[in-house]
């Protein structure tokens, strides 16, 4: 073989080499971006070996590696207020009263083994709430701060949403304690501004949020990653399904 002819053959597989690279960069872009990652599996007391129930929570993000926040338990004097900060920015977004009690938390797992997980499914642009001041980790936080079931950080979430706003696009919560496991689904109302006819600003006319929230059955297990997984519902019946019209008398029924 000549050296022509070697010459010749490398330039050949050099090239076959650049092109298969150039697919493969092309098919990556294609298939893989963008990547959302945000994965909660939801375990049941019936589908665990020990009767236990588990919520996992692997958030997709690249700066919160090994974070884990804990606040102690804590008796809040008369007047106390919570700074509410912006996951993304840490920006504070306002104030609110705090409660006279607040559980131990480590993560988002509190002393009486309520825990929650989060997976973002965004949606519609338009229903974001520009005025609100609830995002969806300040509703993380808090609800595990002030709730000894599921059922009361559903609960608390439906009542902050109400009373301050929802902040963030559409959201999936996971909401576990040692009996129950719940999904929590909910979407902002949009922005529609109208002026307060008491002191003249303006306020949003949809504050609030629409969700809903479901039992998993137990015995089962299931697990959502930032697309939303309720369907369809059971109508209230206080065990299997609840509404924020008849919280006072239906969440604390356990079935």
């Amino acid at each position: 073989m000549t050296a022509s002819h070697t010459i010749s053959k490398k330039f050949i597989i050099m090239k076959t080499y650049i092109r298969i690279g150039l697919i493969l960069v092309f098919l990556s872009g294609f298939f893989i971006s963008p990547v959302k990652a945000c994965t909660n599996f939801l375990v049941t007391k019936g589908a665990s070996a020990d009767g236990s129930t588990m919520i996992t929570y692997a958030a997709d993000s690249h700066i919160r590696y090994g974070e884990l926040y804990f606040s102690p338990a804590t008796h809040w004097p008369e007047g106390s207020m919570v700074t509410i900060y912006d996951r993304s920015t840490a920006e504070p977004l306002g104030q609110i009263p705090q409660v006279p009690y607040t559980y131990q938390t480590v993560g988002f797992m509190n002393e009486h083994q309520v825990a929650i997980g989060e997976s973002t499914f965004g949606g519609r642009s338009e229903l974001v709430d520009t005025t609100g001041l609830m995002d969806y980790a300040a509703l993380m936080f808090l609800a595990t701060q002030r709730a000894k079931t599921a059922r009361e950080a559903i609960k608390v979430i439906a009542e902050l949403i109400a009373e301050h706003g929802y902040a963030s696009s559409g959201e999936s919560f996971s909401i576990g304690d040692p009996n129950e496991v719940w999904i929590m689904e909910l979407i902002g109302k949009g922005t529609e501004l109208e002026v307060n006819s008491q002191n003249g600003e303006q306020i949003n006319k949809n504050k609030g949020a629409v969700w809903i929230a479901i039992r998993i059955p137990d015995g089962y297990v299931s697990a959502h990653a930032n697309h939303a997984r309720i369907t369809t519902f059971p109508k209230e019946d206080g065990k299997r399904s609840i509404s924020s019209k008849n919280f006072d008398n239906n969440h604390m029924k356990i079935n």
